[in-house]
């Protein structure tokens, strides 16, 4: 399933609908439900958030993969952004001392099992896979 969405955090609960469609359709391992909610949440905020150069909607593609689901967002007419070569967060640092930003990221690349990063032509691409385990 293929879906673009207007650049706009109203979209989020359009998001969840695509995903709970998905799940029903492909009967995947509900287990699996949180993980995608909110990596692909947390992908689609962070470029609406930071790709302001951009009136473009984010496309959003869902397909099922091995035991999981393989899921797409991609930004058009942006910079380059790869999240897998974002700073580390130091999570083990005291709460005051820690920077701001970088968190929801942080936890996106540890709940996934692999993430991958793509940008071409302005064009910036981001797959990450959830499988069961």
């Amino acid at each position: 399933m293929r879906q673009k969405f207007k650049r706009s955090f109203n979209e989020l609960k359009n998001i969840v609908t695509m995903t709970e469609t998905v799940f029903r359709e492909q009967g995947l391992e509900p287990s699996l439900r949180n993980v995608v909610d909110l990596a692909t949440e947390e992908l689609f905020v962070n470029m609406v958030t930071y790709n302001t150069e951009s009136s473009e909607d984010i496309l959003i593609e869902m397909k099922p993969h091995a035991v999981g689901l393989e899921v797409s967002l991609t930004d058009y007419d942006v910079e380059r952004f790869d999240p897998t070569r974002a700073a580390n967060v130091d999570v083990d640092a005291p709460l005051n001392e820690r920077a701001a930003g970088g968190l929801g990221l942080y936890l996106v690349l540890k709940m996934v099992d692999s993430i991958h990063y793509e940008y071409r032509n302005r064009q910036s691409k981001i797959t990450f896979i959830v499988d069961r385990k």
